[in-house]
């Protein structure tokens, strides 16, 4: 059988998967579903590199999993090496729905339809430190006495014993993790070793999929750029799920940050070694950096984090010359690791660019980023010899690829093709667009009054069971503060730090109201009536930072920078946000856009609409109630009021 024909036979079983396998499991066939997995596997037969934007719904992760199952049994029968196919996510929870739903349920039907003679195998793979090292671990017990130890700490770290991966491990301390994880180096050569039987067990062939994180693809992709041992096997494709996160994430891995918990950790390890003087030094002298790495950024420029850089820098160089020789191998690194970073934020470095943005707890993180990103992932990511596709439902503008293609250094690309899989839902029966008549005028003395008083409004057309996502924590305090003047009768959340706790709060309180603001905007998922009602009082703009002077500097004019990253960049993100209005086929919600410069007429209309699908749109409380009357049963109405 030639090439051609095993092509079209592989194309044949996406059909037969997609339209006998999976309906006769009561799951709908999707069109939209079923052409972009073909358009998948097209680029994984042509070696191409595919950007798939994939609406909400459309179900992109059977997509590519049956693109990726397929494209291996075509490797097969074209006698072509047997390779894993590996997966990139930003998200643990995707991770874990890939290897223990996603795949099970495919392999399934596959096994009984004959087509796979053995199921679909997946592993998980993490870097180094998220692993015990039998080893340091039998050290590590051997210099504890356990019963004078914390009963759940203890009881964690003899788990290990039998437990490789220390995430599983929920009450292992800090301090603990650091001393068992396995090493950068390692060199045991126990034949018992837990995590050398893991990675022979990766090795074997055995797992189709290797499914890891984008730091992980990153950091294995600068190894191989610069001769050093991989980290992943050499796979036959690339997924990278979740693709809209690569740009952010590279400039992480091929940068530096600085966070408080970074020099928490470091005072919390010199307190374990009992350098509890230098601990104390440390702690004191970092009190003003910490206290503005607690607080988000707000737009606040790098030389405002820069000056409380001058203290902690003197103690580090202090402890550094002092504990020389004395200090066990992880706090040394830690600590040589810690002042390296607080030396080249305070001093600069030419090559480097220096910003401050939101870290993943709320506050703020230091980073510094090499200038010419673009250039670090042709030479690292994109010049390895392998097919990949990338999605996820934000990585265009209507047909427009262009700006995510600037930030991965896939502009010029040739292998490049491009897709957009419309979201099945039917946005036009389902949701309503208001964008008020009298929108709060953003530069009024009043504004958080009258901002405050259209939220108020809008919670009662509604009934609540709202989320407002807000493009500051400030603004955010401000209305929470404001909006009990105005007769609130829904319970009120706030999202801080402890996200998933308030979450479950607002999800456990039908009818309730939710503010939020930073990672807010995407990854949270709120199907069914929670969410009936989505605020976005402001259009989320970036807020001007080093990163983006630098890129003003690539361009013309301000006009030309504007409507070529600026604007773009808020479209992505409001399609992110307004992916938190509706998750499912039966939702229905009422998204209100508050900004006076998303009226009709105004500057960022037609921008604003070219984000969204296409619904109809009021400037009327009246049909916001008259929607909500319409669309939702009885029961919702039983929440709001109790």
């Amino acid at each position: 059988m030639n090439t051609n024909d095993n092509r079209l036979n592989a194309h044949n079983e996406i059909d037969h998967i997609f339209k006998d396998l999976f309906p006769a499991q009561n799951m709908a066939e999707r069109p939209e579903q079923v052409a972009l997995c073909h358009r998948m596997l097209d680029a994984m037969l042509d070696g191409g590199i595919a950007l798939c934007d994939a609406g909400t719904g459309i179900g992109k992760t059977y997509a590519y999993l049956v693109a990726g199952t397929v494209y291996s049994r075509f490797r097969a029968v074209s006698g072509l090496e047997p390779k894993p196919i590996l997966v990139s996510t930003s998200s643990i929870a995707l991770q874990n729905a890939v290897q223990g739903e996603y795949l099970p349920l495919l392999s399934g039907l596959l096994l009984e339809d004959g087509m796979i003679a053995k199921p679909l195998q997946a592993v998980i793979r993490k870097g180094k430190s998220h692993y015990v090292c039998d080893a340091r671990l039998e050290r590590r017990l051997g210099q504890l006495n356990l019963q004078k130890k914390n009963w759940r700490a203890g009881a964690a770290l003899l788990a290990l014993r039998k437990q490789l991966d220390m995430s599983e491990a929920a009450h292992l301390s800090h301090y603990d993790r650091e001393r068992v994880c396995v090493p950068r180096i390692c060199d045991c050569q126990r034949e018992t070793c837990q995590y050398l039987a893991f990675l022979e067990d990766c090795n074997s062939g055995g797992y189709l999929f290797q499914i890891c994180n984008h730091n992980l693809l990153l950091a294995d992709a600068i190894h191989r750029g610069s001769g050093r041992r991989p980290i992943l096997p050499d796979a036959c494709a690339l997924i990278v799920d979740e693709a809209h996160k690569l740009p952010e994430t590279a400039r992480q891995m091929f940068g530096v940050t600085l966070a408080a918990e970074d020099i928490r950790a470091l005072t919390h390890s010199l307190q374990g070694e009992r350098f509890l003087l230098a601990a104390e030094v440390l702690s004191d002298s970092a009190k003003s950096l910490l206290r503005k790495l607690n607080r988000p950024p707000e737009g606040k420029p790098f030389d405002y984090y820069k000056r409380s850089l001058v203290t902690p820098e003197r103690s580090l160089t202090v402890i550094d010359r002092q504990l020389q020789g004395l200090l066990t191998p992880a706090t040394r690194r830690r600590l040589d690791s810690v002042s390296s970073t607080v030396s080249l934020f305070h001093q600069g470095h030419p090559d480097m660019v220096f910003y401050a943005e939101e870290d993943a707890r709320g506050g703020t993180m230091l980073c510094a980023t090499i200038s010419d990103l673009t250039a670090q992932l042709r030479q690292t990511l994109w010049r390895q010899d392998r097919p990949a596709i990338l999605t996820s439902a934000t990585l265009a503008v209507g047909e427009d690829f262009r700006r995510f293609k600037e930030e991965t250094g896939l502009l010029t690309d040739s292998r490049v093709t491009e897709s957009v899989a419309r979201s099945p839902f039917d946005y036009q029966q389902n949701c309503l667009l208001y964008l008020p008549k009298f929108p709060p005028r953003q530069k009024a003395a009043a504004y958080y009054v009258e901002l405050a008083k259209e939220i108020a409004a809008l919670l009662d057309a509604a009934q609540g069971h709202a989320l407002a996502l807000f493009t500051s924590y400030a603004a955010m305090s401000a209305v929470k503060e404001r909006l009990p003047d105005h007769g609130l009768r829904y319970p009120l959340f706030t999202m801080g730090r402890s996200a998933i706790h308030t979450t479950e709060q607002f999800k456990a309180s039908p009818g309730s109201v939710l503010l939020a603001a930073g990672a807010a905007w995407e990854g949270f998922d709120f199907p069914g009536d929670c969410v009936s009602l989505l605020i976005i009082p402001r259009l989320p703009f970036a807020v001007p930072d080093a990163l983006k002077e630098k890129e003003r500097g690539n361009h013309p004019s301000l006009r030309l920078f504007i409507r070529a990253v600026v604007v773009p960049e808020m479209q992505i993100k409001l399609k992110q946000g307004f992916g938190r209005a509706i998750r499912t086929e039966t939702d229905t919600c009422v998204v209100a856009i508050l900004d006076e410069r998303a009226n009709q007429g105004k500057r960022y209309f037609e921008d604003m609409l070219a984000a969204l699908p296409e619904m109809p749109i009021t400037g009327s409380l009246e049909d916001v109630a008259r929607f909500i009357r319409a669309v939702k049963g009885s029961d919702y109405f039983m929440e709001a009021a109790s």
